[in-house]
């Protein structure tokens, strides 16, 4: 089983920046940021296949946030700037150990992450 914590959540103003941390156990073949808030599904923010270290993103976020690992400690980044108050919600940080369904057109979709964390809180406003 794979462990995950979430931290760097926090309540910023629009235009600012935050980064997301998401230590885990080890790093899998697929990680990747999802976002929920209340009364609608988890989405996805953003994912990197590590293989070959190839990031996929939401329109929504592009050109804005980064995604990166950091092998030698565990960790998953989400380098979030220009912060908008659609932003806003828990972010959770997801893991996939297999190569399949890492790709443009699954890295969204929630079923193929196995492990999850209990995620961090941001909100823009």
């Amino acid at each position: 089983h794979v462990q995950l914590v979430e931290s760097g959540g926090a309540l910023v103003q629009p235009g600012g920046s935050l980064r997301l941390s998401c230590v885990a156990s080890e790093i899998t073949t697929c990680m990747g940021w999802f976002r929920s808030v209340p009364g609608k599904e988890r989405e996805g923010v953003a994912a990197i296949w590590t293989g070959g270290n190839k990031p996929y993103y939401n329109d929504s976020v592009k050109d804005r946030f980064t995604i990166s690992t950091d092998n030698a400690k565990n960790t998953l980044y989400l380098q979030m700037n220009n912060l908008k108050p659609e932003d806003t919600g828990r972010h959770y940080c997801g893991a996939r150990p297999e190569d399949e369904y890492c790709s443009a057109a699954y890295w969204h979709e929630t079923w193929i992450y196995g492990h999850w964390g209990q995620g961090t809180q941001v909100t823009v406003s």
